[in-house]
């Protein structure tokens, strides 16, 4: 996996494989927000973020409170979205389904 920007041609073509997730308005970025029941499903679902990051080397920023957690991921080296964000927010979206039906 190469750490190359993608361009906006590629973006575009990538965003249909993660339906849960919508790019920023600077394009540079890819973002799901979660609504879930109180604070502490936010927080799991944080940690879930976090886990993954560990795995993959590769960290999201993530903001929380009742009854929300927003994940998103960039590649800040390059200054823009890369395969590695793609990639990480399939694999996150595979770890949080099983748990996304307890809201």
């Amino acid at each position: 996996m190469t750490n190359t920007a993608l361009s906006p041609h590629q973006i575009a073509e990538k965003l249909p494989s993660i339906p849960e997730w919508s790019l920023v308005k600077d394009g540079k970025a890819i973002q799901r927000k979660l609504r879930v029941k109180g604070f502490a499903k936010a927080v799991y679902a944080s940690n879930l973020a976090i886990f993954l990051a560990d795995q993959i080397n590769h960290h999201p920023d993530i903001q929380l409170g009742w009854g929300y957690c927003t994940v998103t991921f960039t590649t800040h080296d390059t200054g823009g979205l890369t395969a590695l964000d793609f990639e990480a927010a399939q694999r996150f979206d595979a770890m949080y389904a099983p748990t996304d039906a307890h809201g």
